[in-house]
């Protein structure tokens, strides 16, 4: 019988499938769901650095500056307090690995909640870093300093694994994840979804657009996974965004992630989907002869000079020249 047991950023996970972080994951009866139908941890709903700002701004008057600080101290205190609630309640129904999330776009105060939620009992924590580098006053490699300055000052406050959640939208991965787990990162997840922008043209208004990933956009995530895990192969990755099934974990694991984060599959098919999936691997696995997930994890990866030439590969040229 193959195993599907995997380790992740110091976790032990019994599936490399871990629920994403997402509307479900903040409800305890859909996380023992889960758990039931074979995730191998579970990322619980973010905390909004930028939710509690907006709440607090909300909130408080120029009329009553003294007042300020106490609403702020106290609707601060509410949706942290909630949270690590989530957490002990999470951790009191569930074998599984539970980790944390913080959306974070600032290096700043929201980092003392870390050592709150490690004191909660959370099993790891994951900064999703949600940010785009808009300034004309940019200076290369500052958006990238953000991401380490709050590995940096989190690491300082907190034991447990830190997992960085990273956009797609940094000039080098590689280096990054490098200085990264130099910093104290524990793994790093290849790549968050930002907020998808849609415009409607006859109500000249702003509109959400699919928040639902698809196979079609797994590419990104599995091209950066084979290059960073043969570059830095002690630093574990988990892939994001794009995987709809079994064959979406496959690729992943073959590209050289140590785990899958999945929310949008989930969302459109229940828990089942975890059950469908783990049975898919397992049976590829076992077609292939493979009794351990490290067996052909990594396979596919730059560290092959063949694998490098396809995965570093830029432009369409050879495709169409033998298409048409």
């Amino acid at each position: 019988m193959s195993s599907l047991n995997t380790l992740f950023g110091g976790l032990e996970l019994k599936s490399p499938i871990i629920v994403g972080s997402n509307s479900q994951t903040a409800s305890i009866d859909k996380i023992v769901e889960f758990e039931k139908a074979g995730a191998g941890a579970v990322v619980l709903k973010s905390l909004f650095e930028e939710s509690i700002a907006r709440e607090i701004a909300a909130n408080v008057s120029d009329e009553h500056p003294e007042a300020n600080d106490y609403i702020s101290y106290f609707l601060s205190e509410k949706v942290v307090g909630d949270y690590l609630s989530l957490i002990a309640e999470a951790k009191a129904k569930c074998s599984i690995p539970v980790i944390a999330s913080i959306a974070c776009h600032t290096d700043g105060k929201w980092e003392e909640f870390a050592k709150r939620i490690e004191q909660a009992g959370a099993d790891a924590l994951e900064l999703n870093v949600m940010s785009l580098s808009t300034s004309r006053n940019y200076t290369p490699g500052d958006f990238e300093k953000l991401h380490e300055n709050i590995v940096s000052n989190v690491r300082a406050m907190v034991r447990i694994p830190l997992i960085v959640k990273m956009g797609a939208n940094i000039s080098n991965p590689v280096a990054l994840c490098s200085n990264l787990y130099a910093k104290g990162a524990s793994a790093v997840v290849l790549f968050n979804r930002f907020y998808p922008t849609e415009i409607d043209i006859d109500k000249l208004t702003f509109t959400s657009g699919n928040p639902f990933t698809s196979a079609a956009d797994l590419s990104g995530a599995l091209r950066w996974t084979g290059i960073v895990s043969a570059a830095i192969s002690q630093l574990p990755i988990a892939v994001s965004g794009g995987v709809d099934s079994y064959r979406g974990v496959v690729k992943s694991l073959l590209s050289g992630a140590h785990a899958v984060e999945v929310a949008s599959a989930i969302i459109k098919q229940g828990a089942a989907w975890i059950t469908e999936a783990n049975s898919g691997l397992k049976s590829w696995m076992e077609g292939k002869g493979y009794k351990t997930i490290a067996d052909f994890r990594g396979a596919m990866n730059a560290t092959d000079p063949e694998n490098a030439e396809k995965l570093l590969r830029t432009q369409f040229l050879k495709y169409f020249s033998e298409v048409h």
